[in-house]
């Protein structure tokens, strides 16, 4: 069998469908055939006098270069970021030009209104930060009115929006307008807790996420504090004086709006009363109270205490309509507080986990318990629960509650004064035990805290307010020993709590002062004040200075403000009996340098109307006087001329109104001859003394006030001013310089006088002057003339300007021509002296003759008295 042929393996000729193109290294690719050609050729277009420059040469731009206008109009711009930037753009503008917001600003907010319901988180906080910082501050100079009826209809819109976020932006942005503009509240009050009230209906959003309810709270509470709950004090001026008339209850205009806005009042605490009542179970399952959820529970509990403490002022409103318009909480609203906010205290921590936590719980009961004394004459409680919350605020006021670390004490005395104004009600309605409980607690409050704190100034207000009858509330009666026992230990307290506050904190020593002024007014009408108020004057005498071992050491009286100073001036007034050592304590706060004369002339005249009703005794108002002229110190001493006007010079003229108006009191007395005679003793003794030479002139002058002619000088006294004169006037020469002649003449007239009223005395005096002319008689000299004629010279020189000094006087001038003999003798003994022993130059030698040929001259040609 043969084998047949395979089939032939030639291969057939096909058609070519790729011809492979051999490429040499290095050569680029073609591109292919079918390739699109993607260049695009172009020319610049160039638009003359287009620039963005050139347009905008003086006009205020941004850091991007972009005016008010354009910013304003990417605000509506579909991008937020975009939104983001004008608003950032707008506030770096008006920033670096005020002047672009104060020419626009009215179209600057009616356009930026419309981001208030902004889609953007960010946006809308922008724009909450360019009012609150820009825009809103920068009315405040305007009338404010147009602006926030811009805002108002967009933000009520917000208020309404579906969206929860935008919705609680709307109430801060509302929050915002009435910290600048408080009057919104009042017209649009009725929206606006319609708004609230809603919101806080809403599906209690607000237990999930606190910290967007925080926000909405803080506006409630600010809104619900400009609703008046008390009456305004006429003699201040409150700024919100328009609110609180936008809400009376009796304006003709108003009524029906206001009964509209307590309506939705007592709804909304409704609403406030079951958010607290919702966060009661939240409470219990949380390990600890968190910063929002306690500022959410604070702000709801603050603004229940803020709206019903406005229903009892309308409701203790006189007239008819707001009476029977509100009348008393009604029944619904009294189960509320008594059920759901009462019936829960006191909150308390489940795990005490941390301080700060005890001290939350602590300001959230006070406020509870505000809330309670506010409103439990209406609640009508059972005793179980006042028993509880006068519990709560003895424990309080004693700081059992609070913890003792330095932030819970700091936390005890910010929130128990709110605690203090209710003391002095409750005192009244408790039980004797309960009386002393509270009165305990309160004392030691008083007892215990900062000198310088709040908390003493609300303690010094309680105090008044149970010292001081006050209307059907009169705390001082005698059956009341429990109470008198404290208000002794008080009264005995301010005394010294005025010495420790000293100077430190001029507005509390103020308060205190306040108190101790009233305190001394009413006492008279209890015999119990009276003793008591009479008491506080020994302790008082540091207030003002003391003295140890001869150093005089000056009290807070000395540093406080004038109208301090002139409180404890007035409380002197008031004691019954003022005794020697509270005066002694004034007088030497009265030669203080630093003293103001007028606070010194109001001591005098407070002092002398207090001797006038019997409350000092004339010995001790004398010996008062004589000491003021006695030891008040000059500056400079002794120098003249003195310009009385300029008191860095010296303070003269400070001491010659105080002789003046010494000499008036005295004269005022009583009959003069007995004032006389009890002064007459006084004054010798301290001119004996040797004071210096204004205080001598300022005795001088009281003694010739008193006096009269002929002079009720005694003998006595006669020889011993003769002894003081000659001195004196030899001082006035001496010191005063001779064309100073208002001077000279303030100072002699006083021995003018007296040497009128008694002749004797003149000679005496002249028969002095001539004993110590010559050298032989320094020692009887040494004693009568002055301290500054250290040789015969000045001696010879005083003693002829002097008697030319009274030969001017024609009064003198008169009675010295009854004594030629003696103006004689002196006459000789001087020419002797300058003959034989005075060694002077020529040009001495030449006025010391001339004075003395004038005075020869005058002596003899003076006409006879």
């Amino acid at each position: 069998m043969v084998r047949s042929k395979a089939p032939s393996k030639k291969q057939q000729k096909k058609g070519i469908d790729f011809k492979k193109i051999k490429r040499k290294l290095g050569r680029k690719l073609p591109p292919p055939k079918n390739a699109t050609n993607t260049e695009i050729k172009s020319k610049a277009i160039v638009l003359p006098e287009q620039s963005v420059a050139t347009n905008k040469e003086g006009l205020a731009v941004s850091k991007k270069g972009l005016t008010l206008k354009e910013l304003l109009q990417q605000t509506s711009h579909h991008n937020a970021k975009v939104r983001r930037d004008a608003l950032m753009g707008i506030k770096d503008l008006v920033l670096k030009h005020p002047t672009e917001l104060r020419l626009h600003r009215y179209a600057v907010i009616e356009k930026l209104r419309e981001r208030i319901s902004d889609d953007d988180k960010v946006v809308r906080e922008a724009l909450y930060q360019l009012f609150k910082s820009e825009i809103i501050p920068g009315c405040a100079e305007d009338n404010q009115g147009p602006y926030i009826s811009l805002m108002m209809t967009y933000i009520f819109n917000a208020m309404t929006n579906l969206a929860i976020d935008i919705r609680l932006m709307a109430f801060k942005f509302f929050d915002l307008v009435v910290q600048f503009y408080p009057p919104c509240f009042s017209l649009y009050a009725e929206k606006i807790l319609q708004s609230y009230e809603d919101i806080l209906r809403k599906n209690q959003f607000y237990l999930e996420d606190k910290g967007k309810l925080k926000s909405t709270l803080s506006g409630l509470v600010r809104c619900l504090s400009l609703l008046p709950s008390k009456k305004p004090e006429p003699e201040k001026n409150i700024s919100g004086d328009r609110i609180i008339h936008a809400f009376e209850p009796d304006a003709p205009t108003e009524n029906a709006g206001f009964s509209v806005i307590i309506k939705k009042l007592k709804e909304l605490v409704l609403v406030l009363i079951n958010c607290f009542q919702d966060f009661i179970p939240l409470l219990n399952s949380m390990p600890q109270l968190d910063a929002p959820s306690f500022d959410c529970i604070l702000s709801i509990l603050q603004s229940i205490d803020i709206a019903l403490r406005f229903f009892i002022y309308v409701s203790h409103e006189e007239t008819p309509e707001s009476k029977s318009l509100l009348g008393r909480v009604d029944q619904t609203l009294s189960l509320g507080l008594l059920k759901k906010l009462l019936g829960v205290f006191p909150l308390y921590p489940k795990h005490h986990l941390s301080v700060k936590e005890d001290d939350r719980y602590f300001i959230l009961n006070i406020v509870i318990t505000e809330i309670f004394l506010h409103f439990h004459e209406w609640i009508c409680p059972s005793a179980d629960v006042f028993e509880k919350f006068l519990e709560f605020i003895e424990n309080a006021l004693l700081g059992k509650i609070c913890s003792s670390t330095r932030s819970g004490k700091a936390t005890w005395e910010k929130h128990v004064p709110s605690l203090l104004p209710f003391i002095p009600k409750l005192v009244s309605e408790v039980t004797t035990g309960w009386q002393s409980c509270l009165l305990e607690a309160f004392t030691q409050t008083f007892k215990d805290c900062n000198p310088e704190s709040s908390l003493k100034l609300a303690c010094l207000s309680v105090i008044e307010e149970m010292l001081i009858p006050r209307g059907d509330m009169n705390y001082t009666e005698a059956s009341n020993t429990v109470v008198l026992d404290y208000q002794t230990i008080w009264i005995r307290e301010l005394p010294l709590l005025l010495i420790l506050i000293g100077d430190k904190q001029p507005s509390s020593s103020q308060v205190v002062l306040r108190l101790l002024l009233r305190l001394g007014q009413f006492a008279s009408s209890s015999s119990f004040l009276l003793w008591e108020y009479e008491n506080t004057q020994f302790a008082l005498s540091e207030f003002y200075s003391t003295c140890q071992e001869g150093n005089i050491y000056y009290g807070p009286f000395m540093k406080l403000p004038r109208d301090s100073q002139e409180l404890s001036i007035c409380c002197l007034y008031y004691f019954s009996n003022l005794s020697t050592p509270l005066l002694k304590s004034i007088a030497s706060c009265c030669f203080c340098p630093e003293l103001e004369p007028f606070v010194f002339f109001r001591i005098i005249e407070v002092l002398h109307a207090t001797y006038k009703a019997g409350h000092i005794q004339i010995a001790d108002h004398i010996s008062f006087f004589m000491t003021l002229l006695s030891c008040f110190k000059v500056f400079p001493e002794n120098i003249y001329p003195v310009i009385e006007s300029d008191v860095k010079v010296s303070n003269c003229g400070t001491l010659k109104s105080i002789t003046s108006i010494v000499c008036s009191c005295l004269s005022q007395m009583g009959d003069s001859s007995v004032v006389f005679q009890i002064i007459e003793k006084a004054i010798l003794d301290l001119i004996l003394l040797e004071p210096p030479l204004d205080n001598a002139c300022a005795m001088l002058r009281v003694l010739i006030v008193l006096d009269s002619k002929p002079t009720r000088l005694s003998e006595q006294s006669i020889t011993a001013l003769s002894n003081f004169l000659p001195g004196y006037l030899m001082d006035v020469v001496l010191c005063i310089s001779k064309d100073d002649v208002r001077t000279w003449r303030y100072h002699l007239l006083p021995c003018f006088f007296l040497f009128d009223r008694s002749n004797k005395l003149l000679g005496l005096v002249l028969n002095v002057i001539g004993s110590f002319l010559t050298a032989s008689n320094l020692s009887i000299a040494s004693h009568t003339s002055t301290k500054y004629a250290t040789d015969s010279l000045s001696r010879i020189n005083a003693t002829v300007s002097l008697l030319l000094l009274m030969y001017k006087d024609i009064k003198v001038q008169k009675i010295l021509s009854l004594f030629r003999t003696e103006v004689g003798s002196i006459l000789q003994r001087i020419a002797s002296l300058q003959s034989s022993e005075l060694k002077m130059t020529l040009e001495e030698r030449h006025r010391f003759q001339c004075s003395f040929e004038q005075l020869k001259m005058v002596s003899s040609t003076s006409p006879v008295g």
